[in-house]
């Protein structure tokens, strides 16, 4: 069986502010040329984690491999080998969008043509306009530009769709699609589940500063048993995951036999990623409050 190359290597990794561990003894690999989505409640750990992974923050204790070097010695050369796209919108600037999009390529080795990234992120009808006279969600697009015009081989998108309506986001999906199928690394951070069950090859969840799964999305999604069922009860929204779903319509039912006999609301479906995402941070904040 092949072995796969780890782009990112991370073993009993620790950030300590004072005495809180805002990550804790975290393990990880990150496998060449997959999508690897980091999914958490804010302060979970997981933007510390990631910022400690592009060399903007130092841990306190671990090891910590990205792209075979260590990144609290970040060198230029290991710098142009890696595209961000911070959570923070890009700035104001002065500049056009071709006019900045070109000047941060002119910064890396073989940057891809200014044109045809404005053209992959939805940005060519503007492509004359000054990002200070930009919307929110076209200069959330600017920042991925920016993110991917130096041909990273590791790009860390962090919440990089918020703000974006949904075509757009799907607009989205499907350049990552394409870097990723061209062979680029990606590590994305979002809160939007969907968009993990989408595009990611493998999902880990982090809460309190330590890792409580990790799996593809169908492996997380499956360890939710049977069925979710849903239903309205007294006004507000009911769900209950099941393995009888039939028998559990059967005991609504008869509960409303006294009225129509509709049980209000009802759906019955498969359960999601965010399901198993929920239940494991509400599993861990139980543990936490013991």
């Amino acid at each position: 069986m092949p072995v796969t190359e780890n782009v990112v290597t991370i073993k009993g990794l620790r950030k300590e502010y004072g005495h809180k561990a805002a990550v804790e003894d975290l393990d990880l690999d990150i496998h060449a040329g997959e999508c690897f989505a980091l999914l958490g409640p804010n302060g979970a750990g997981k933007t510390t984690t990631v910022e400690i992974l592009e060399g903007y923050r130092h841990r306190t204790a671990g090891e910590v491999s990205v792209l075979g070097h260590d990144p609290h010695h970040a060198t230029r050369e290991w710098r142009e080998r890696i595209g961000i796209v911070l959570q923070s919108s890009a700035d104001e600037t002065p500049l056009t969008a071709r006019e900045y999009v070109s000047h941060i390529g002119s910064f890396f080795p073989a940057p891809r043509d200014t044109d045809e990234v404005l053209d992959a992120v939805g940005l060519t009808a503007i492509a004359n306009r000054q990002g200070k006279t930009m919307s929110g969600g076209e200069r959330r697009r600017l920042d991925v530009a920016l993110g991917i015009v130096g041909r990273p081989e590791l790009l860390f998108l962090d919440e990089p769709t918020t703000g974006f309506d949904p075509e757009a986001r799907r607009s989205f999906w499907r350049l990552i699609e394409s870097l990723k199928g061209s062979g680029t690394t990606i590590l994305l951070t979002t809160h939007y589940l969907e968009e993990a069950e989408y595009l990611a090859d493998r999902v880990g969840v982090i809460t309190h500063g330590r890792l409580v799964a990790l799996d593809t999305p169908v492996g997380l999604r499956t360890e939710v048993e049977g069925a979710i069922v849903e239903w309205r009860q007294g006004g507000k929204k009911r769900e209950k995951a099941t393995t009888t779903p039939t028998a559990l319509i059967r005991e609504l039912a008869a509960k409303h036999a006294n009225g129509d006999g509709e049980v209000p609301d009802l759906e019955v479906r498969r359960p999601t990623l965010e399901d198993r995402y929920l239940q494991l941070v509400d599993d861990s904040n139980g543990e936490g409050e013991s």
